[in-house]
């Protein structure tokens, strides 16, 4: 496991960066996020009302809060966040609580918000599941644009749905650059699933998101993120993993086998079963959607309820409803 190391780069005076953090009960990974970003002078979290201590622990760091109330409509918390928040900086770098910045992808980060070609920087992550970096499976590289100069772009939206099921957060949308971006040479660590548990709750919330926007959405290919070619073919791919039958096993076959997570040991093994299990979840997810849709459409065919309201329905299953749109 990685250990901390923030004493390494806490240079006087901090770097003139907007550091913005969306969490949710984030306790326990929070401190140690917030000791790999004692370099930024601006570190600002979006929080959704925690009740555990977060917004005491961000406090007591020096950083600031900012409360975000979701209304169930688009934009959600990043993006409201990118149009709203009251941040000191231009140049925002944006990162997870159960992230970590390392030494020296932050002293990147400080010569990076110097240029004037770019507006944008790609950061890669290395994934830490069972104590050890996932090199294969899929998860490496795994490219996301974190770095922004504000009002030169903002996160894609992949479907009309607003509540997808999935929280507050953006799940897998990207950010879409206004201008010319460039790639960070220094990874970040990213510590999503410190346990097997933590990966069922989050997937399980993320095959919500699957779900809805393969019954509801519009799984753009082409939304602005093809200047990241590796982003873009995993996006490609998707869609077209999305009309094959077996899904669950041809996604454990292709993790382990093609992606060559077997050369990442048991925690490999392991890693690759459970990404067939979340295949499964939004497979059966997407079915059971399209079952409470067939069954809300025969209802609105039965002369005795004319006034019968479909998507009203819906929501009383659970289903998101397609009004919920940003206009």
């Amino acid at each position: 496991m990685p250990k901390s190391s923030a004493s390494i780069f806490a240079p006087n005076p901090k770097v003139p960066v907007s550091v913005m953090i969306p969490t949710l009960n984030e306790a326990k990974n929070l401190p140690r996020c917030l000791d790999h970003l004692l370099w930024a002078d601006d570190v600002v979290l979006i929080d959704s009302n925690s009740t555990d201590g977060t917004q005491e622990i961000a406090r007591a760091y020096g950083a600031r809060v900012v409360n975000f109330q979701w209304d169930g409509y688009w934009p959600k918390k990043r993006n409201w966040a990118l149009r709203e928040a009251p941040l000191k900086y231009d140049w925002i770098l944006m990162v997870d609580a159960d992230e970590w910045i390392v030494p020296e992808l932050a002293r990147e980060v400080a010569e990076a918000i110097k240029s004037t070609e770019y507006v944008g920087f790609w950061v890669n992550r290395r994934f830490i599941f069972m104590g050890q970096w996932l090199k294969h499976c899929g998860y490496y590289p795994s490219w996301n644009l974190r770095l922004l100069k504000r009002g030169y772009g903002e996160f894609e939206q992949l479907t009309e749905v607003g509540d997808t099921g999935s929280g507050d957060n953006e799940v897998h949308e990207h950010v879409v650059p206004k201008g010319p971006t460039a790639y960070l040479k220094h990874d970040m660590l990213h510590l999503a699933f410190p346990t097997i548990a933590v990966f069922m709750e989050k997937h399980n919330r993320y095959s919500n998101w699957e779900a809805a926007v393969q019954l509801r959405g519009k799984h753009k290919l082409h939304t602005g993120i093809e200047a990241n070619e590796t982003l873009h073919g995993r996006r490609r791919l998707k869609n077209l993993s999305r009309k094959m039958p077996f899904r669950p096993m041809l996604r454990f076959l292709y993790s382990y086998i093609w992606q060559r997570g077997f050369l990442d040991g048991t925690a490999g093994f392991i890693f690759c079963r459970l990404l067939a299990i979340y295949e499964f979840l939004s497979v059966a997810k997407y079915k059971e959607l399209l079952r409470f849709e067939h069954d809300a459409r025969e209802a609105n065919s039965l002369s005795e309820v004319p006034s019968f309201d479909l998507e009203a329905a819906l929501q009383e299953r659970g289903v998101p409803s397609a009004k919920e749109v940003v206009e």
